[in-house]
């Protein structure tokens, strides 16, 4: 059993979906947490529930595609809990949802302004104390169209193959720090964004028709989600780091033992295709 008994966490998106569940999750592992959302009544609602259950959380409220919020609720979690060991980075948004041409650019960037830049302006504002330490974890969420092409989607996909590349080149930086930054693939979820694929109907193509399926099948379980992070929040993951997991396609249960080996593979990492980079692949493959 993973146990993360009086570690200081920072997580944000904690008001509903998979950012809720990882809450609850984390919550019981003995941790305190500063849960962050726009939603105020949501996250109070969360931290009550961690309460009630015999667990520490700290509710705040922020829109942290603003540096300034993300400067006060950094400070705010620092005071309540002494230090951030590690930073949980959930929080994104979807919409526009439908052909670029016919987005509208504002709505566009803002996605930028939440699902990148708000992971990098909290990442900025805590590192500092992480490296004097030498040591944390940190876990951005990666999504659909990040490793591969997701039409009607394009503001999401550019953001979060941004922030893929992002969390590999910066895990390369603070090696030396003993800081892992690590992304998860979540897997198809069903959580709200599920609720706006449904709406955007036609506009949304073939994922349109995929989520109509989704509702009646299910997606991927929620608690798979929260195992993985648990695994990478805790010393169980060691020093693997600058890899993109899928939750639920990755055999990361088995990673345990083989952290070092996988460290100095290009495996779980997104690179091109072509003959350069895929024979090291198939050589750490046999």
């Amino acid at each position: 059993m993973i146990r993360l008994d009086n570690a200081g966490i920072l997580l944000t998106g904690a008001s509903r979906g998979i950012g809720k569940a990882l809450a609850l999750t984390l919550a019981g592992t003995g941790a305190f947490l500063s849960l962050v959302a726009r939603d105020e009544a949501g996250v109070r609602q969360t931290s009550q529930e961690i309460i009630r259950r015999g667990g520490r959380a700290l509710p705040l409220t922020g829109d942290v595609s603003r540096p300034e919020a993300v400067f006060r609720l950094v400070r705010q979690a620092q005071e309540a809990m002494g230090q951030i060991d590690i930073l949980v980075n959930v929080a994104g948004i979807q919409a526009p949802i439908g052909p670029f041409h016919e987005n509208d650019l504002a709505t566009w960037e803002k996605i930028f302004k939440v699902n990148f830049f708000g992971a990098l302006h909290l990442i900025h504002t805590v590192l500092p104390q992480m490296m004097v330490r030498r040591r944390g974890k940190i876990i951005n969420f990666s999504g659909g169209g990040a490793t591969a092409p997701r039409p009607n989607f394009s503001a999401y996909a550019a953001s979060k193959a941004a922030l893929v590349r992002f969390t590999e080149t910066l895990a390369e930086e603070l090696k030396p720090y003993n800081i892992q930054v690590n992304a998860v693939a979540p897997g198809a979820v069903n959580t709200q964004m599920l609720d706006e694929v449904l709406a955007a109907g036609e506009k949304a193509g073939a994922e349109y028709h995929q989520a109509r399926e989704r509702t009646r099948t299910g997606g991927t379980p929620v608690e798979l989600v929260c195992e993985l992070v648990k695994f990478l929040a805790s010393q169980a993951s060691g020093a693997l780091t600058g890899k993109l997991i899928s939750a639920p396609h990755d055999p990361w249960r088995e990673w345990q033992d083989k952290v070092e080996e996988l460290n100095e593979t290009p495996m779980f990492t997104v690179r091109r295709l072509d003959p350069f980079t895929i024979k090291p692949l198939i050589k750490n493959l046999r």
